[in-house]
């Protein structure tokens, strides 16, 4: 179960558009303009209390990525099982020339919910040999 509070009265709840989606839209609480290249911390007016053993993703949404060069500045953005804060929404216009305008209630990420593998670290003077190795960044190819 997903605990939501409400800490202004115009905000809505998160919800899934189809039964089978994994992520909860987010919406805006207050409308705005972002500016080309700009960056605005959005408010959603809810706080959380995840599920315990529970982690909370804030992704982006593909519909405005792709629609109006939108993207989250941490994407993805990590909420920690104890945080009990307002959700904020970190939007940037990577669109060069127009600026993006969004309504209250808008929706402008996802939520989606995560079991993290808690593990225990050790330190280690070595790491056991794999085929990649260290490679990374661009080391398997280009095609």
């Amino acid at each position: 179960m997903l605990r939501v509070q409400r800490l202004d009265p115009r905000a809505r709840l998160p919800e899934r558009a189809h039964a089978t989606d994994a992520g909860y839209d987010l919406r805006a609480l207050d409308g705005g303009v972002l500016e080309p290249g700009a960056r605005a911390m959005v408010r959603t007016g809810i706080a959380i209390g995840l599920p315990p053993g529970h982690a909370g993703l804030v992704l982006p949404r593909s519909g405005l990525a792709a629609r109006s060069g939108v993207a989250l500045v941490n994407a993805p953005g990590l909420i920690d099982e104890d945080y009990r804060g307002e959700l904020r929404v970190l939007l940037l216009n990577t669109d060069r020339e127009h600026p993006f305008t969004w309504e209250p209630g808008d929706r402008i990420a996802q939520l989606v919910l995560i079991t993290p593998a808690l593990v225990e670290v050790v330190e280690s003077e070595g790491l056991d040999e794999t085929a990649r190795g260290a490679g990374g960044f661009g080391s398997s190819g280009v095609r």
